[in-house]
């Protein structure tokens, strides 16, 4: 089944709002933040199926309009259910002058014998910033499912000025590849992705050096932090629980965003 999601933020008077949108089963979109007082949308995507299943398409189509601030939620962690064939989704996300896009769902738990590619491609204008991460589990651990996926890819495509400025992609294939040799997983269960950059120029240095004494102090993990050609950085965690990551990078989102929300304002 090919579901659609289409969104469009504008900003008017220093508040971003809604202004049009298009969703078709199982999508659902909500306005999760209408006790903020940043002027930023806050959307969470939300379905009434329990995950994706065999020959699911999802198109997502973000519009960030110029000088709008979009903060966009998932509902829950993604399900990749047990596959005869395969799944995929797809999101482009255009981000107009002066704008801002964060984007941190929660973990993503492949099923047995599931396949799923995902494509995210994301165009960028001057003085934005972009926050997008990913965090991929091992599969239902406690059913006995651990790496029992077939195929599970993640690309990632930046662009500024139709430059591809950040490509990242994570492919994983359990039965060709030795997750836990060096250089793969290592013997850790999961992973994240955590992606920064901004096109207005700001140091990062500060930035950095306080996230990763912060990820010092994360527990059973191991991490590195890499600054992009590009204006921005990378994390990529390894370790034994989503939770951990999705929290650990929630908190990194909100320094960012409240950052910009003091500069807006």
């Amino acid at each position: 089944m090919v579901s659609t999601l289409k969104i469009e933020v504008e900003e008017r008077d220093g508040e971003s709002f809604l202004r049009d949108a298009y969703v078709t089963q199982p999508f659902r979109i909500m306005p999760v933040g209408q006790y903020k007082s940043d002027g930023a949308s806050y959307l969470m995507i939300m379905s009434s199926s329990p995950g994706i299943l065999s020959g699911d398409v999802y198109d997502i189509q973000v519009n960030v309009k110029e000088k709008a601030r979009l903060q966009l939620q998932s509902q829950s962690y993604q399900r990749l259910f047990n596959m005869d064939g395969s799944a995929s989704q797809i999101m482009n996300v255009k981000m107009e002058k002066g704008t801002s896009f964060s984007y941190v769902p929660h973990p993503v738990v492949p099923h047995e014998d599931s396949t799923f590619k995902s494509h995210n491609k994301i165009y960028i204008e001057d003085d934005c910033d972009l926050t997008i991460s990913e965090i991929i589990t091992c599969g239902r651990k406690h059913h006995g499912e651990t790496f029992k996926y077939a195929h599970f890819q993640n690309l990632l495509e930046v662009f500024h000025h139709d430059r591809l400025v950040l490509k990242d992609n994570v492919l994983l294939r359990p039965d060709i590849m030795p997750l836990a040799a060096m250089g793969l997983l290592e013997g850790f269960t999961h992973q994240g992705t955590f992606v920064y950059l901004n096109t207005k120029d700001d140091d990062l240095e500060d930035r950095i050096e306080y996230f990763f004494k912060e990820l010092e102090g994360l527990e059973n993990v191991s991490f590195g932090i890499s600054k992009l050609e590009a204006n921005g950085f990378v994390i990529r965690i390894l370790g034994h629980g989503g939770e951990q990551m999705f929290d650990f990078f929630r908190k990194v989102q909100d320094v960012l965003w409240e950052e910009k929300a003091v500069i807006q304002i």
